[in-house]
């Protein structure tokens, strides 16, 4: 018990907002990173595509053209036609040759013609025979240096996006998690208040979560318990105090008298008995309590094989008969069930409540135990006996522990008021409840039972 009072307080060792942040960061820059890649890559099939259209068209131009300069004036014309139009496509090269491998035009090596490491070439042939010039093979090559250049500043925009887009995302997570999390440091601060001499202290927050309302339920509900707890571990406390200090101080009077002065030993024999008694029912309350402590612990009953309840009522009668006869009361027993249950403590919660009924029924009349199913899983055990009703106001107090009375208080002294206690623990530990109505001269006080 010491030992885990004293442990350290838990130390976090990690942050629910820091990693929640650099796990979105992360999966963000992932996610931006493969669409900057598929993006780049679309990009760059466009541009080739584009690259290669405006080739063709412009092969397509060139084709024409010397096809008007063939039949315009044959070789001569496409040589002069070549160098004229050389002038029109700064930023390409074009040689052509004879189908015997001359070279009929080749731009110079000199500016605009002189191209970077980046081109796109496309080699085609003209067909002239019709024109007795043969077929011309030509290579045409344009300069795709800009077009790289923009791919590249591309690229390197794309590369910048997942970085910064992480980052923003993460910084703006870190953020947004700092305040979605802040009711959580109001319910810590609250918590703090909580103690011993504020235990109807309680969680609550302006506006709920759905995910925090559960856990702020459950807690209030927890609170609730432990404060209802407390505060009969208290009253029981006071209660035990109370009712321990009459029968000691009659133990510590009756020892007192007797050491007063020299006395017969007859009379110190009587003494002694009387004290004997005395510590016989204190010890019978002791064993009490401490079975309603293990019931409150929850203690379950030990089922044995299915029993006849109505066999084990009648044993309990019939150990009863003298005190019935003693009150002029008869018994009876009425109804059948079969349940698996804590013999032992069914004999011992039906004595009570025969006991019990015996104490306050009326001279004549009778006493009578109904045992009777209650729906498909349950067994109701009733004790009904005649008498005095029972004031309303009293009927919720009656299974409290040391519960008496002001009727019963008068006549039935030996009595510490745990009897319908231990029935109703009895109850909880075979899975029931306990029952009580009182009304036009008839009690009736009992428990149900759940089948197993």
């Amino acid at each position: 018990m010491n030992e885990s009072r004293n442990k350290s307080p838990v130390v976090a060792t990690y942050s629910i907002g820091k990693r929640l942040s650099k796990r979105i960061a992360l999966q963000v820059f992932v996610v931006l990173s493969v669409l900057s890649v598929l993006i780049y890559c679309a990009a760059h099939m466009l541009m080739e595509r584009k690259q290669r259209t405006e080739l063709t068209k412009k092969i397509e131009t060139i084709e024409s053209i010397i096809r008007e300069a063939a039949a315009d004036g044959g070789y001569a014309q496409l040589s002069r036609t070549a160098s004229m139009m050389a002038l029109r496509r700064p930023g390409t090269r074009l040689d052509i040759v004879t189908q015997n491998g001359d070279t009929l035009y080749r731009d110079p090596d000199q500016a605009p013609f002189v191209l970077s490491k980046h081109t796109q070439s496309q080699s085609f042939s003209v067909d002239l025979t019709r024109y007795n010039i043969g077929v011309l093979n030509a290579t045409f090559t344009i300069d795709t240096e800009q077009d790289t250049h923009l791919m590249d500043d591309f690229f390197w925009t794309l590369l910048s996006v997942p970085f910064l887009g992480g980052l923003l995302v993460g910084w703006s997570t870190a953020w947004r998690v700092r305040r979605e999390l802040r009711p959580l440091q109001v319910l810590a601060d609250q918590t703090k208040k909580i103690s011993p001499q504020h235990l109807d202290a309680r969680l609550s927050i302006p506006v709920v979560a759905e995910e925090l309302a559960p856990w702020v339920n459950q807690f209030n509900a927890l609170m609730d318990r432990l404060q209802t707890g407390i505060e009969q571990l208290e009253g029981f406390n006071a209660d035990v105090a109370h009712e321990l200090r009459t029968p000691l101080a009659a133990l510590m009077g009756n020892t007192e008298v007797a050491l007063a002065k020299n006395r017969p030993a007859c009379e110190l024999r009587e003494t002694m008995i009387t004290s004997l008694e005395q510590m016989r029912d204190l010890s019978s309350m002791i064993n009490d309590m401490l079975f309603l402590s293990g019931a409150d612990r929850g203690a379950l009953a030990r089922r044995g094989e299915p029993t006849r309840i109505c066999e084990i009522a009648k044993k309990v009668v019939e150990f009863h008969e003298f005190a019935l006869e003693e009150a002029g009361i008869t018994a009876s027993v009425e109804g059948t069930a079969v349940a698996a249950v804590d013999a032992p403590l069914m004999q011992r919660a039906l004595s009570n409540l025969i006991g019990n009924a015996t104490r306050y029924a009326t001279r004549g009349s009778e006493v009578c135990v109904r045992i009777e199913p209650e729906g498909a899983h349950e067994i109701r055990v009733i004790v009904e006996n005649q008498g005095e009703t029972i004031e309303p106001s009293l009927i919720p107090r009656l299974f409290d522990r040391f519960f008496r009375g002001d009727a019963a208080r008068g006549c039935c002294e030996t009595h510490h008021g745990l009897g319908l206690a231990i029935v109703s623990a009895i109850a909880r530990m075979h899975g029931g409840r306990p029952l009580v109505s009182s009304e036009n001269g008839v009690t009736r006080v009992g428990l149900t039972l759940r089948a197993a």
